[in-house]
Order: structure tokens, then C-alpha cells, then sequence
């Protein structure tokens, strides 16, 4: 899978950018990174750009990754109408 190899690329080097590209977005192709981007709009621009519709990756630097839990089971709110 295409994605693995990219965020392997990032996972490998991310201290390393995070000296000077803190909260940029890189922007990386296969074992290439084609460059960093102060917002994430510009990497996309960039990215389709240079390779169109072809699949790319884009991650913003950050050496302490946030966690998403996201359950499906997430009843909606209920409010109680006064009547």
C-alpha cells in the first residue's frame, strides 16, 4: 500500500524536520519529499501540481502525534422540548 510507504518516509525523519518545518505540511511521493508547506492548501495545490490525480501524501510535522478515538456508537443528542 502506497500510504504505508510515505508515512514510513515521515515516521523516519519527523525529529529531524521538526527542527525547522514544525507544523508545516510535507508533502511526499513514494520515497521522494517534494517539498514543505506552510499551510495544508499549499502542499494540496503542490501536490496536485506536480502529479495530478495521482495519489500523493501529506501530513503536517509534529513530533507528538495526536489520538482520535472516534466510536460509531454515538447516540445522538436528545433535547426535550417544553411544550
Amino acid at each position: 500500500m502506497a500510504e504505508r510507504r510515505e508515512l514510513s518516509v515521515y515516521q523516519r525523519n519527523v525529529k529531524e524536520w521538526s527542527a525547522d518545518h514544525a507544523g508545516q505540511y510535507v508533502l511526499i511521493k513514494h520515497d521522494e519529499v517534494c517539498g514543505f508547506y506552510e499551510s495544508y492548501d499549499d502542499a494540496l495545490t503542490a501536490g496536485y501540481d506536480r502529479f495530478g490525480l495521482e495519489s500523493f501524501f501529506i501530513k503536517q510535522i509534529n513530533v507528538t502525534e495526536q489520538a482520535h478515538h472516534i466510536t460509531r456508537f454515538v447516540d445522538t443528542c436528545r433535547t426535550s422540548r417544553a411544550g
